[in-house]
């Protein structure tokens, strides 16, 4: 178990990592999933889609680098899925996913986006809530 949070230059909603999860939501948000699967097929903001097969096949140019996102909500509870997506490295550290809620430690970040999380708290909570009601594969 660790816990995380502000010490950055934008401070960040704290978080405990319990094993493989982050089991309680950030910031006491609750996740809307509509709005998690507009940020998931944006290919600007969330940018899923360029390494995952989303849930539906019409969408163009899917990836194939990271896991189909179809059914990851019955392989992956919330809090697994929400610790892949705040930062993968602290369950792969070869991982390539990116760390949507890390500050420090990255690489190659353009200026206008230093000291900030790719995705907000609540973001990622509607991420979180869309990928979990993903249960049919």
């Amino acid at each position: 178990m660790s816990v995380c949070g502000p010490g950055t230059a934008l401070a960040l909603e704290p978080y405990e990592v319990v094993g493989d999860a982050i089991p309680r939501p950030l910031g006491g948000f609750t996740g809307d999933p509509a709005h998690g699967e507009q940020l998931v097929r944006d290919r600007e903001r969330g940018n899923c889609l360029i390494c995952h097969q989303g849930a539906d096949p019409r969408e163009p140019f899917q990836g194939t680098i990271g896991p189909p996102l179809a059914g990851v909500g019955a392989r992956l509870d919330a809090g697994q899925i929400r610790l892949k997506l705040v930062d993968a490295s602290r369950l792969n550290p070869e991982t390539v996913m990116p760390p949507y809620f890390r500050t420090e430690g990255l690489r190659d970040v353009s200026p206008q986006y230093r000291g900030k999380p790719a995705l907000s708290a609540q973001e990622i909570e509607d991420v979180v809530a869309y990928l979990a009601s993903l249960k049919t594969p």
